[in-house]
């Protein structure tokens, strides 16, 4: 029965792979995203205790 349906289910384990990783650099990528933020909002942060005659 193997022998018969070896194509499909090679085809069928390829899929789910290719699934799971688009999914897993989905979500690295979102994490990613996150990471930037906060390190934007921190420089921010510093640079404003850093000059706070700039505020306005």
């Amino acid at each position: 029965m193997l022998a018969k349906y070896w194509k499909k289910i090679a085809l069928l384990i390829l899929i789910i792979a290719c699934v799971f990783n688009v999914m897993g650099k989905l979500v690295n990528k979102l994490s990613l995203n996150k990471e930037m933020l906060y390190s934007a909002q921190y420089m921010y942060e510093q640079e404003q205790k850093e000059n706070p005659s700039d505020q306005t």
